[in-house]
């Protein structure tokens, strides 16, 4: 980073004025507040951090707030220490009077954010006092109606709107709505108005949304606004319910039901008058009301899913012991045993853990275990506070959410750091989650959820937990059988038919993708979506043909073989032909052989791009039969980075790679500090070397921790990803010989992928010194005779007595630039006049003779970079 560039990069400034913490660490933001409502009104400053997982640094910003006329209202200086760990920096400031009214009256005002004399960001918003809003008193407006049509992603002309409350899934992109409204607002020639759209499913799952804003004028006896969600693509939108929410001053004003199916049905008056939607609030707040659960309804439930069946037989014998301790308890017996509800579920993505819990919460309920028996799911983001003093009130409103049910704590493993690190408030989550099972309230269970290593070892970093959760469920990986079953009895669900053949060949790429799973393999959610493609597919073959009015209900939902393998053809990656760059490749080629030595390595580079060149007269894929993948072994500073920069301009210039870039890393840019963040962290590495080389230095400090060292991880997600993109980048692993062997051991994956080992030697004295004298020439000097003749010297000395941490062209470039410093100091002594000739470029014996071979004892110590030779080694 530059010196005075700034550390950040501006995000966004948002406006709120209530503090409740909502999902991801959000707010509730606005830009138009009630007078008679609002206390404080808060900024929030948003940017990223440019020195994220580098290194701590301050922030020193101002906030200022003014009115419609720019007189100052507030300005408040604000410093943080933003540390290493925050990819995203929050900094909040707020203004008012704890009295409704008292300060923030009707007007225009704006946020503005400074750093110095810098203006960062600005954002206007807006107070009104009309009066309170209520879904019973609206003193603003009269909603008239609201109507929903399809369209691209800019506003169909008014002309043009075709109104409908069922949408084809095969043809919609966005869904727009036009809401139209009666002005009621009579003595104020305009005043602003914020409606907030939410798009959601049946089941209030949030699929999408915008906020509109708008002046709404004295002389408009209606107004009307625009606003929608959607794709510019088909695709988005999936068959079933839907409904839109429009909330007005932290006020609902209405849910309106639509449908997407397989066709189109237009809308009458009537469908979308505000009456109707008025009626569906009360619809949908009728459904919410609890009810009653039987305990045999809630366990044909659990019977009724797929596969599971010891986690089915886990939960009954748990339920009937359950109900055994309830009723020594009805007869009077008084039992010490504790009824534990707390849960662990271990399993990979897509294998029920979700729903077990449930239908755990409904069975529970019926056993009159807990009072609700409601899911409330949560996972690091929303426990986890930016700053000291923000968790705990997260946590316990997270708590006091799930109070009377189950609170669902998915990946909880994240909330377990490596190491002692009193930074990561993940641990204040666990103290407080301990805290409330051992002397909370009760009436709650909490079930925590992760893949099964990384749950072990989040069980293992407080010892308190082992104790609190008695009950482990793992959750296996669905059988291929398990998941074609999954797959048909998703398709009755969606109204298809798979027909034999079709569902044969849905079965042998479900077992194919079975044999190649690894953790992150979906499991139900991969058959679910196998079906959802292959419905797409089959929409997609029928449009194409004449008369496709005319086909029958059952011609309209059959699944075919021609759909499924439709599916595989559209994933099959072409393969760009690209032509060799001769004379990128000739450039590539003068720097390998110019470098000092290393004639093995540069033999086998040879060797490869005659391969390289022969498969392609040949007409093979050379990334299917050419590995690209290598081994790098030699001591520090025998060139392996060097080469490893050439090796990536000549798979570059053959067409092998697409960019052939080089990405640099070692173990602190793939490991991560905390449960599940390495994967992240390795998988963005790998995608910036797409198309190139990632070089990893000193890759065996990845396998050299225990058994639950994240290292592991991190060549697992490697492994992965080049098996699943192979030929689309090179992955070459470097370090010291002894080191490098146990890596390749590590895990039985490595061999089979590194077929190529390079062998980087060490320089002897010769060879060090004819790098030395390409040094000294690079920065224009030369030796003299005594000089030189101490030099050799000097170095045969180290080479005696190297040992396997010896530096080779890295001690010499010590050595150089050690030089090169005492000659620039001794010339600076001369008289100005004398500094002419030779006398500028010449290295003398005096400069060069703290490098004293007489006086060496031990092994050398030195250690540096090179520009030349070993670059960057």
């Amino acid at each position: 980073m530059n010196p005075g560039e700034p550390k950040f990069k501006f995000k966004e400034l948002k406006v709120y004025a209530e503090n409740e913490w909502l999902i991801n660490s959000t707010k509730k933001y606005r830009q138009v507040f009630e007078e008679a409502e609002v206390t404080y009104i808060d900024a929030e400053f948003s940017a990223y951090n440019k020195l994220f997982d580098e290194e701590d640094w301050e922030i020193e910003v101002i906030f200022k707030a003014f009115d419609g006329k720019g007189a100052k209202l507030a300005e408040l200086p604000m410093k943080k220490l933003i540390t290493k760990d925050q990819n995203i920096i929050y900094l909040r400031q707020g203004w008012g009077n704890k009295n409704p009214g008292a300060f923030w009256k009707r007007g225009a005002y704006r946020w503005e954010v400074w750093t110095g004399e810098t203006l960062i960001a600005t954002t206007n918003f807006y107070v009104e006092n009309e009066g309170e809003v209520t879904r019973e008193k609206n003193p603003y407006l009269n909603v008239k109606s609201i109507r929903l049509f399809e369209g691209p992603d800019s506003i169909v002309d008014k002309k043009e709107r075709k109104f409908l409350k069922m949408f084809n899934q095969e043809t919609t992109r966005f869904i727009w709505f036009e809401f139209t409204a009666e002005n009621l607002v009579k003595d104020k020639e305009y005043w602003a108005c914020e409606l907030f759209a939410n798009f959601r499913t049946e089941i209030g799952e949030h699929k999408g949304g915008n906020t509109k804003f708008r002046f709404v004028y004295k002389n408009e006896k209606t107004f009307e606004i625009i606003g929608g969600w959607g794709s510019d693509k088909p695709g988005t939108w999936y068959d079933g319910k839907y409904i839109l929410e429009i909330t007005f001053m932290e006020t609902l004003l209405l849910r309106l039901p639509f449908y997407i199916g397989n066709h189109e049905e237009e809308a009458t008056d009537e469908d979308f008058m505000a009456s109707t939607v008025e009626q569906e609030i009360q619809t949908n707040e009728a459904l919410e009301e609890p009810k009653e659960i039987d305990f045999q309804e809630a366990f044909k439930e659990l019977d009724e899913l797929i596969g599971l069946q010891q986690i089915k037989d886990r939960i009954r014998e748990y339920t009937d012991y359950v109900k055994f301790l309830k009723l020594r308890n009805e007869k009077g017996l008084e039992d010490s045993t504790r009824i534990a509800l707390h849960a662990v579920f271990t399993g990979n993505p897509g294998t029920g853990k979700t729903k077990v819990a449930t239908l755990l919460g409904k069975i529970y309920k019926s056993l009159g275990l807990l009072s609700k028996g409601h899911v409330h799911e949560v996972d690091r983001e929303t426990l986890v506070g930016k700053y000291i003093g923000h968790t705990a009130p997260m946590v316990k409103e997270a708590i006091d959410a799930a109070r009377g049910g189950i609170l669902f704590i998915d990946e909880a493993y994240s909330l377990a750091r490596s190491g002692d690190d009193s930074r990561d408030y993940g641990k204040e989550v666990i103290e407080i989650l301990l805290k409330e099972m051992s002397d909370g309230k009760g009436d709650l269970a909490i079930i925590v959820a992760g893949y099964p290593h990384e749950m072990r070892v989040f069980l293992d970093s407080n010892p308190g937990l082992k104790s609190r959760f008695n009950m482990h469920y793992h959750f296996p990986d669905y059988t291929p059988q398990e998941l074609r079953d999954i797959a048909l009895f998703h398709s009755g669900k969606t109204k298809v038919i798979i027909t034999p053949d079709a569902l044969n060949e849905m079965y042998e790429a479900i077992v194919e993708a079975y044999r190649n799973r690894d953790r992150t393999f979906g499991n139900a959610r991969y058959a679910i979506g196998l079906v959802e493609e292959a419905k797409m597919k089959m929409g997609l073959r029928l449009v194409k043909q004449k008369d496709v009015d005319k086909l029958t209900e059952e011609e309209l939902s059959t699944i075919t073989v021609e759909d499924v393998n439709a599916i595989f053809q559209g994933k099959q990656k072409s393969v760009a032909d690209i032509p060799v760059d001769e004379e990128l490749l000739r450039d590539a080629l003068t720097k390998l052989h110019s470098l000092l030595g290393l004639e093995n390595i540069k033999n086998e580079i040879d060797e490869i791009i005659k391969l390289v060149r022969y498969y392609r007269e040949t007409g093979k894929n050379v990334r299917e039969v050419f590995s690209l993948h290598s081994v790098f072994v030699g001591n520090p500073g025998t060139g392996k980075t060097t080469v490893a920069r050439i090796l990536a301009e000549i798979y570059k210039a053959l067409g092998v790679l697409e960019k052939g870039h080089l990405v640099e890393c070692d173990r602190s840019t793939l490991v991560g500090g905390f449960v599940g963040q390495t994967a992240t962290k390795t998988s963005e590495v790998l995608e910036t070397a797409m198309g190139g080389v990632l070089f990893i230095d000193e890759a065996y400090a990845l396998s050299m921790g225990g058994e639950n060292d994240f290292g592991r991880e991190a060549i697992e997600t490697i492994l992965k990803k080049m098996e699943d993109r192979r030929g689309e980048f090179a992955v070459i692993v470097a370090g010291y010989p002894q080191e490098m062997n146990y890596f390749l051991e590590s895990n039985p994956g490595l061999k089979s992928r590194f077929d190529k080992v390079f062998q980087f030697p060490d320089f002897n004295a010769e060879e060090m010194f004819t790098i030395a004298k390409s040094m000294f020439a690079s920065h224009d000097l030369e030796l003299d005779k005594e000089a030189e003749a101490h030099l050799k010297l000097y170095l045969e000395v180290l080479d005696k007595n190297r040992d396997r941490f010896f530096g080779n062209a890295r001690d010499v470039r010590k050595i150089v630039e050690e030089t090169a410093k005492n000659q620039h100091l001794r010339v600076i002594d001369i008289p100005q006049e004398k500094r002419k000739g030779k006398v500028m470029k010449m290295v003398i014996l005096d400069d060069i003779k703290e490098f004293d071979p007489a006086a060496f004892k031990g092994k050398p110590t030195l250690g540096f970079n090179l520009d030349n030779i070993g670059e960057g080694e």
